[in-house]
Order: structure tokens, then C-alpha cells, then sequence
């Protein structure tokens, strides 16, 4: 058996190779949320197949609702662990087109900053981190003739249209997804020398209230003084869902929510808030009595008001009480807060603030709990190691204020944990013109991979599979 030494030697002696099929791969059109995308994506999923056979896996393109799903998976071998690998194959729109240096499915190499850089769509989000995934299994193909774990590569090509296809797909095929743990490849560095794993995904519900007059549009020059305003009310209501700190007020919104454990609040309070907030102001924002800024970012609940719509938007005069007022609120929710139970809540919090002759219609359904994965797992700790390894800085252990629903999809239906890391970064123009990333970066990540590999080889796998 050889040593991870000879693993990374070949990744570094292919590299020229690694980044000539990487090219190959930016240059298929795969954009999935477009009618003429579905040329690109076909033909894309057909290249990885291709390139997950040439590792020896046995692979396949699954049909679903909308795109398809490429699969590879090893031969099982007793006794070694499972892993699931997704990834995803499709990409963002290129539009505006006149905003890009080079065409964006023609990869361009570019000198900057004393990087060699790979501008396309899909460079860094997220080709870059399926590419360092599939060139990890070839590295250890070649060196040692076998993967030296169990693999399942899930390759979706939906992704950036919300996975509407994948529940039911992971439903179909849980038997052949089961594993010991799922690795979700799309993800951010801290900074460029700082890798990150990303164990506290927010949820996410979303709900339009709309505060309905018993009047219709009404001159506020007659009955300005006597007639009841709902978009005066709506505005009541709102104001009332926080107080001065920015805590919020409804009873029961904080069920569930338990203190971060007190070494991982140390570590996030000790970061340098200039790389967490990129450039943007916090001044005058709230922190509900004390909690540190990237806290109040990873680590606790929040309700925000995205959009207000009521009577005269237009540019004119226009002397109106509004018959109705509406406003769209979205809610990050952590630790065991549920969808329907906020809802509810929130809902009799806005009917019980209503005044005499008005109604309230609401909108919304669903929603997602938050996810949060064990830090004491062993196969994150194996991943943290490895990531160390490789990297100048050590691993942050970090929270997202975002929503991967896919994260609890896969926890919940296969009943693992998602290790969710990857090697973007802030400044690499994902969805937006001029996508860029860095060969450095793209042979560090498939280094971190190999390496990922190798302390996994060293775990057991569950006595329950």
C-alpha cells in the first residue's frame, strides 16, 4: 500500500492533464435553467460519465422529471467505508454576455496577481469542485490501482434550479445512495489560505401577510383622520416584531435555540470580521443585547422584511389610503426551530395586533429546518485533519446564514451526516460575469481530496450498514 506521499506526487505530475480536461469540462454549455441550455447538459453528462468509467466505477445517466443525474459507484469491497460524493454539473446563466472579458464557455487563462487564472462560467461554481473530486479518485487509481474507500458520485444537474428533481431521484434510489457519510463539494474557503468545513446551515419559510382595509382605495384628504390605514397597521405590526436590540418579540420564536457551545463561539468571535463581512457596513444594525457579529450571522434566528407594497409606488402625487398593504418577511432559523411551528406563531402574533374592521391573508408553505452537522463526528475530524494537512491556516469550524436544502434532504432521507466543504472563494464572480478561478487553488483541492481519501481509509464504517 503506498503512502499519501506518492498519491499527491501524481496529482502534481498530472496536473497539466487535470487542468486540460478541467478546460474541456467549463466548455460545455450545461445551463440547466434554460430551454437551449439542454444540448450543453446532455452533453456534459455524458463526458462524466465517461471520465467516472475511465476511474473504474461503475457509471450510469438516470433519467429524472427535468435534468439528468450522473452516477458512479464502486465496486463494494467488506469492510470499507461508504462515502457519497455529490456534486453538481450544471450552471448560471452567462447573461449579460457584453459584461464578460472573454466568452464565458470559451475558458480563458489570464496572469493576475501572481495567479494563473481559468475565467469561464462554471470555473469556480461549481466545475472546479467536481473536477477536484473526480482527479482525487483518478490520482489514487493510478498510484495504488484502487480507490482506497467505498465511493457513490452523485452528480446532479439541477442544482442551480433548486434540485427539483433530487427528492424524488434520492427516494428512488436510496439503497444504492445508503453510506456511512455524504460529502456535499460545493462550498467556500474562509480565505485563500484558510480551508473551511461548514457545519451550521440556517432554515429557511418565507411569508407574504397582506393587511386588507374594510374600505377601498380611499381619499386621505377626507378620511385621512377617521378611516383605518392598513398600510399604518402593516407598518405597527412590523415594528413590532423587534425591540430596541433587535430581539425578536414573539412568544416562542426562540424555542429550540440553545447557546453555542462556548469554543466555538470563542473561535468565531475571534475572527477577523473585515473577511466575514467582505467590504460590507454592519453600522447600525442590531445585536440583540451583545451577540458578536458572525454569531448573529451563523449562529442565531433572525426575521427580516424583504419587500413592502402599498397604495400610491408610482412616481405622480397621489393622495390614497391604500384598501390593502402587503409585506414579504423571511426567517433564518437555527438549532430545532421548526417551519411550522414559526409560522404559526407568527401568524397569531399578526392576527392578535389587528385592529377592528381589518382582515389579514397569508402566503406561504413549507420551509426548511436548519441543519446542523456533529463536530465530534469522526469522519469531519478526519476531514479537518486532512484539510490541516494540506493548507497553511487550520480548518474553520463555520456557520452560513444561508439555506442548502439539499443538506437536509440527504441527511434526513439517508439518515448521515453531510460534510459540506469546498475551495470558492468571495471573489470569484460565482453567478455572476467573469467566473474565475485559480489553477493553485484547483491542485490544492484535489490534493485536499486525496488526503480527505486517505484519513477515511483509516475509519470504520457504521455497524448499522
Amino acid at each position: 500500500m503506498k503512502s499519501i506521499d506518492a498519491v499527491l506526487d501524481q496529482v502534481d505530475a498530472n496536473l497539466s492533464a487535470s487542468v486540460d480536461k478541467f478546460v474541456r469540462f467549463l466548455a460545455f454549455p450545461s445551463v440547466s435553467s434554460q430551454p437551449d441550455g439542454k444540448d450543453g447538459i446532455e452533453a456534459c453528462a455524458e463526458w462524466l460519465r465517461f471520465e467516472l468509467e475511465g476511474l473504474g466505477l461503475e457509471a450510469r445517466i438516470v433519467r429524472t422529471s427535468g435534468h439528468p443525474v450522473v452516477m458512479g459507484t464502486s465496486r463494494p469491497a467488506s469492510g470499507s467505508l461508504r462515502v457519497l460524493l455529490y456534486g453538481h454539473y450544471d450552471v448560471q446563466p452567462a447573461e449579460p454576455l457584453d459584461a464578460w472579458t472573454t466568452p464565458p464557455f470559451e475558458p480563458e487563462f489570464t496572469d493576475e496577481d501572481g495567479l494563473k487564472r481559468i475565467y469561464a462560467r462554471g470555473a469556480s461554481d461549481s466545475k472546479s469542485q467536481v473536477w477536484s473530486v473526480i482527479e482525487a479518485l483518478r490520482a489514487w487509481k493510478e498510484t495504488e490501482g484502487a480507490i482506497p474507500v467505498d465511493v457513490t458520485v452523485l452528480l446532479e444537474g439541477e442544482e442551480e434550479t433548486g434540485s427539483p428533481s433530487l427528492p424524488a431521484f434520492v427516494d428512488a434510489y436510496r439503497d444504492e445512495l445508503a453510506c456511512d457519510v455524504a460529502y456535499i463539494s460545493d462550498s467556500d474557503m474562509w480565505s485563500p489560505t484558510r480551508p473551511a468545513i461548514t457545519t451550521r446551515l440556517k432554515g429557511l419559510l418565507h411569508e407574504k401577510i397582506t393587511i386588507v382595509a374594510p374600505n377601498s382605495d380611499l381619499h386621505s384628504g377626507q378620511f385621512g383622520n377617521v378611516a383605518v390605514n392598513p398600510l399604518r397597521v402593516l407598518a405597527k405590526v412590523l415594528a413590532s416584531i423587534h425591540d430596541d436590540q433587535g430581539r425578536v418579540t414573539i412568544d416562542g420564536f426562540y424555542d429550540g435555540v440553545s447557546p453555542l457551545p462556548t469554543t466555538l463561539r470563542e473561535q468565531w468571535g475571534a475572527l477577523d470580521l473585515g473577511e466575514a463581512l467582505a467590504g460590507v457596513s454592519v453600522a447600525g444594525g442590531p445585536d440583540e443585547g451583545g451577540h458578536g457579529t458572525v454569531e448573529l450571522m451563523w449562529g442565531r434566528p433572525g426575521i427580516d422584511f424583504n419587500g413592502i407594497v402599498a397604495g400610491n409606488t408610482g412616481p405622480g402625487e397621489r393622495s390614497v389610503l391604500p384598501s390593502s398593504a402587503s409585506a414579504r418577511l423571511s426567517f433564518r432559523l437555527v438549532g430545532e426551530q421548526r417551519p411550522e411551528h414559526i409560522r404559526t406563531i407568527f401568524r397569531k402574533f399578526v392576527e392578535n395586533r389587528l385592529p377592528p374592521g381589518c382582515s389579514v391573508e397569508f402566503e406561504g408553505i413549507g420551509g426548511n429546518a436548519a441543519v446542523s452537522v456533529n463536530e465530534a463526528s469522526p469522519y469531519l475530524m478526519a476531514t479537518a485533519r486532512a484539510l490541516d494537512a494540506e493548507w497553511t491556516e487550520r480548518t474553520l469550524i463555520k456557520g452560513t446564514g444561508g439555506t442548502v436544502p439539499l443538506v437536509g434532504l440527504l441527511t434526513d432521507r439517508l439518515g448521515v451526516d453531510c460534510i459540506v466543504t469546498g475551495f470558492i472563494l468571495a471573489d470569484d464572480a460565482i453567478h455572476a460575469p467573469n467566473e474565475r478561478y485559480d489553477v493553485e487553488r484547483l491542485r490544492k483541492g484535489i490534493r485536499s481530496w486525496a488526503r480527505i481519501l486517505s484519513e477515511l481509509r483509516d475509519e470504520k464504517p457504521s455497524p448499522l450498514r
